[in-house]
């Protein structure tokens, strides 16, 4: 079965983002990935509520909304009223992973967790059953353009194992350094869903379309 491809708007031309967005919808994107940063959970900033809900008009795929910003709890409501559709967050972004991931469920968005390379699987076992989406991050979380890190195969593995063994249907996804040649080593860890940003928008819209379709010919 294909992956789910969730191009990261972080690659995009932020010049004519609105039309990059519609352009990878047009190109076969299932989600549209929004990375926010805030410089403090991560050494970068990117946008806030106010560029998502500008966004929202052009294109009815989910917005795949990671939230790489602490404290990450004030800000829920502004990025679900935005128009998101999931909201991810980190357990290090919070003192109370279960009541953040209650909080999202709250205002109808699909609650997300996601995992640093140096986070344990084990952080995230007593909240699979609040969640629709686990996020493996195969870089450090901060920077497009980084190399995967194969070190994150296992725990791919391990995540895997644990969405099985709750019967639920919740996506595992993962973010860094994915292109087609890391996207089939992906989904042989068990990965269903794949966030990539050079390797979509590498080329320029004309070749969207052929960058998204290499992706998903990983579940084939």
């Amino acid at each position: 079965m294909a992956p789910i491809i969730s191009p990261s708007i972080l690659s995009a031309d932020f010049a004519t983002l609105g039309a990059e967005v519609a352009a990878i919808d047009a190109a076969g994107a299932d989600f549209i990935h929004v990375d926010v940063m805030d410089g403090h959970f991560v050494p970068n900033l990117t946008i806030g509520p106010g560029v998502v809900k500008a966004l929202r008009p052009h294109s009815a795929k989910p917005f795949d909304v990671h939230l790489m910003i602490s404290p990450v709890d004030p800000y829920l409501k502004a990025f679900a009223d935005a128009g998101a559709n999931i909201l991810s967050v980190h357990p290090e972004a919070g003192p109370h992973l279960h009541r953040t991931l209650q909080t999202i469920a709250g205002f109808g968005v699909t609650p997300g967790v996601v995992l640093n390379p140096g986070t344990p699987v084990a952080a995230i076992e007593p909240v699979l059953d609040l969640v629709g989406l686990v996020l493996v991050m195969t870089v450090n979380p901060g920077f497009g353009g980084q190399s995967f890190l194969e070190s994150q195969l296992p725990k791919m593995e391990a995540v895997r194992r644990l969405i099985d063994a709750t019967g639920r249907d919740i996506h595992l996804e993962v973010d860094g350094g994915v292109n087609p040649q890391t996207a089939q080593q992906c989904v042989n860890a068990g990965a269903t869903a794949l966030v990539a940003g050079t390797a979509v928008f590498k080329g320029g819209p004309s070749a969207y379309a052929d960058n998204i379709a290499a992706l998903k010919s990983a579940g084939s």
